[in-house]
């Protein structure tokens, strides 16, 4: 019997299981795996009322590669090995009862850096604890793995709980969701666009007074519903330092400035804010008072002529479409305004894709067109690299910014979108974004008009000339996480006039894949335990877990995994340069 220290197994426990807290906040997704019958009661108990039981894969078993190779599924022939694995889409976490000395599952999980949280007990080889990122010490028997098993089922329904506790409406609305999915999916099977290579756009009038009538024209819409609440941070995520001090925000003036300046025109910015991060932003926008830009802000149902009055509850909760912002345009006289002060296209930015450019050439290439609608995608992979004009339907553009879809689409929408104005006007004074049921409470004395949700389907349904341009990859870099953060703060980028620059010294064309664990997901946290930030140019993948605290002016290079050990504070020391390493303490950073 080997003697296990219970205080290091209660922190090594804590540990895992705020791990597994924070997982499952962000819906993450958790492969569970038993190799014990003597544990089988127990284990299929939890899988059941977590909700990850399935009776018709319960009994296999992936050989090796299960997840490398995970497209070709055999049987184990042992009776005794259980597999509970409820999505199909790779885990975030894999989560071992009972650990095998020479499991595959580990080798395999620590190649696609995938977190593990085990028991272990003194027998296990070094090698193989090493790669467990949450190892729990103890003797393995019924009674703890009762109490292990018992603490996950009720983390995981504690965090379903507060889930639906914070959006009390989402069961009532599951059925009606996939009910609008299944419409959705019908008429993107239907609609078709042609997507340009951007080399092909046409070039700009080499007179600049040209431009400038071009210009004149344009208005810029940026819908500021992003909080960083994912991140601890109370403002937009528009609002937080992503390089050289500057913000999303101040990126968007800064081109505006930029090209307000060169060409001598009047590109106003418009920001389409939510109740609860309206007032924040206005107090960020007051250091543009002074600014050449002129920018206006207004909520949902509002004008922004208007004045800022009126209260909407918290509680109530609106999922936005195009149709939407269309609308809220239209409401009080908004769109024709515009129209009657010269402006013929608006530049609408959904999502917090900090590498979005401001480019004439692509309202040049609108205007000669006379195009009603045009989507910027990008390419998924460098391989993807269009030179002729292609045709898509849009079911081929993958609609959100999943890693996991890259490989299954070869264009991605990167959320920006350039549309008429008088195409808007046109359909919605001809009734064709007809409005459907309201999806906020009826106490609400908002204009109804505006908080409702269009027919099922993409409103880009609705426009006679659509296209699609396809920017450079270098175009697309959305911010969602601190791990986002980090390659924005680092040395493999600067901003200048409001545009992001890759520093031309590194060699690879994509960029490092980093992966911070929870201690940094904070905002607060993520300052804290970075010194500085990391030189990166030659890095390839960084994964951190545990408590790690980075000292200054180090250098990553290479395949670099930092995972401290439960229980142990890993401190980087000042200067160093890692390289193609595994860290799990001190001194393997010597060797």
């Amino acid at each position: 019997m080997a003697i296990i220290d219970s205080d290091k197994t209660l922190i090594c426990m804590r540990s895992a299981f705020n791990f597994i807290s924070c997982l499952a906040r962000q819906n993450g997704r958790f492969m569970f795996i038993n190799t014990n019958p003597l544990f089988d009661e127990i284990f299929d108990l939890m899988t059941k009322k977590v909700g990850c039981y399935s009776p018709s894969s319960s009994s296999l078993w992936r050989t090796g590669g299960f997840l490398t190779n995970s497209n070709s599924p055999k049987k184990f022939r042992s009776r005794n090995k259980k597999l509970c694995f409820g999505p199909t889409q790779p885990p975030d976490c894999i989560v071992i009862v009972d650990t095998e000395s020479k499991s595959s599952v580990i080798d395999e999980a620590f190649k696609l850096q995938i977190p593990i949280v085990a028991l272990v007990d003194s027998a296990m080889p070094l090698h193989t604890f090493s790669r467990i990122a949450y190892p729990i010490p103890v003797n393995p028997s019924v009674q703890f793995v009762y109490l292990f098993c018992n603490l996950i089922t009720k983390t995981l329904l504690l965090e379903k709980k507060n889930l639906q506790l914070s959006n009390p409406k989402i069961d009532d609305r599951e059925e009606a969701t996939k009910i609008e999915d299944n419409k959705r999916k019908n008429n993107l099977a239907k609609v078709g666009i042609t997507v340009m290579p951007y080399d092909k756009l046409a070039p700009l009038p080499e007179d600049i007074e040209d431009t400038k009538k071009l210009l004149d024209k344009l208005v810029i819409l940026k819908v500021n519903h992003d909080s960083g609440r994912n991140m601890d941070f109370e403002n937009p995520k528009s609002t937080i330092d992503i390089c050289d001090g500057q913000t999303f925000l101040d990126m968007i003036v800064n081109q505006i400035e930029t090209l307000n300046s060169k060409y001598g025109c009047q590109v106003p910015l418009l920001i389409f804010d939510k109740d609860d991060t309206h007032d924040s932003t206005l107090k960020v926008l007051e250091k543009y008072s002074e600014s050449s830009v002129d920018v206006r802000t207004f909520k949902q149902g509002e004008d922004p002529e208007l004045t800022f009055g009126g209260h909407r509850s918290k509680e109530e909760v609106h999922t936005f479409d195009d149709g939407d912002i269309f609308r809220s345009l239209m409401i009080g006289g908004t769109l024709d305004l515009l129209l009657s002060q010269g402006k013929e296209y608006i530049l609408v930015m959904k999502s917090d894709n900090v590498a979005t450019i401001v480019d004439p050439n692509i309202i040049n290439h609108l205007m000669i067109n006379a195009i009603d609608y045009c989507m910027e995608v990008t390419p998924s992979h460098s391989s993807n690299l269009m030179l002729t004009p292609m045709n898509f339907k849009l079911q081929e553009i993958a609609r959100n910014q999943d890693k996991h879809l890259k490989d299954k689409f070869k264009l991605i929408d990167t959320t920006n979108m350039w549309v008429s104005l008088r195409a808007i006007k046109r359909l919605i004074d001809t009734n064709r974004l007809k409005p459907k049921k309201p999806s906020i409470s009826k106490e609400n004395d908002y204009d109804q008009t505006l908080l409702q949700e269009t027919n099922a389907g993409p409103v880009v349904q609705f426009f006679d000339n659509v296209i699609g341009v396809s920017t450079p990859e270098s175009r697309f870099l959305p911010f969602d996480a601190t791990s986002d953060l980090l390659l924005l703060q680092s040395d493999l980028y600067t901003c200048r006039a409001g545009v992001l620059s890759r520093n031309p010294a590194r060699s690879n064309p994509l960029n490092p894949v980093i992966d911070l664990g929870p201690e940094f997901e904070k905002i607060g946290d993520f300052q804290s335990r970075f010194k500085s930030i990391p030189s990166i140019i030659g890095l390839d993948s960084l994964t951190v877990r545990g408590d790690v605290w980075f000292g200054a002016n180090i250098t990553l290079k290479g395949h670099v995994t930092i995972a401290a050990k439960a229980g142990l504070k890993l401190e980087i020391p000042d200067g160093v340069v890692i390289e193609n390493k595994e860290i799990n303490d001190p001194a393997d950073i010597q060797k």
